[in-house]
């Protein structure tokens, strides 16, 4: 294998590994139900959720950073608890 001298140390270079991609899975509906999408070790769920009776609108909301850092400092999830939030206020200028 070539190496390459770079500031006295030796780096082996590796050439590409081809791959023909001929000998690639056929990526039809049964390959992605079969399909599971690992992260860290754990899987999970593939693709947005189902939308259900009350599907949500896509906005475009300015909010002060402050506001969105603290909602996402609480981690995964940090959209849904907004939403929450504005649904309880929703709920209280009902009454």
């Amino acid at each position: 294998m070539p190496t390459k001298k770079k500031s006295g140390v030796q780096k082996s270079i590796k050439p590409p590994v081809w791959t023909d991609p001929d000998d690639a899975p056929k990526l039809d509906e049964d390959f992605f139900e079969r399909a599971e999408l690992v992260k860290d070790g754990k899987v999970i769920q593939r693709g947005r959720p189902p939308l259900g009776a009350q599907p949500k609108t896509s906005v475009t909301l300015r909010l002060d950073a402050e506001i969105v850092a603290a909602y996402r400092r609480t981690g995964t999830g940090w959209q849904s608890r907004i939403n929450a939030d504005l649904r309880k206020t929703a709920k209280r200028l009902k009454a």
